[in-house]
């Protein structure tokens, strides 16, 4: 837990040092590293025998509840784009 908060002060401490350059690369570089978390974890999952035997019994239940709240995180975060997007555009 100290490494996790170590990383996030240690992130907003160089976010602050270098606040006034342009590092273009930043975004690229940070959505390779989403898809690579995102990839690491479906091998944990996948990985995992107990969590594949068990995969059947998981349920129609759990697998709406997992869609609907992505399906939700979605809608809203590009409803919040759009607010965001068209706020900041010049008039």
């Amino acid at each position: 837990m100290f490494i996790v908060i170590a990383c996030m002060i240690t992130g907003i401490v160089v976010g602050y040092l270098f606040r006034h350059h342009k590092l273009r690369f930043i975004h690229k570089f940070i959505l390779t590293l989403i898809w690579l978390l995102l990839f690491l974890l479906g091998y944990e999952v996948g990985a995992n025998e107990t969590v594949i035997r068990q995969f059947g019994t998981l349920g129609l239940e759990a697998f709406l509840l997992a869609f609907a709240g992505t399906l939700g995180s979605v809608i809203f975060a590009g409803l919040l784009w759009l607010t965001v997007r068209t706020k900041s555009l010049p008039k």
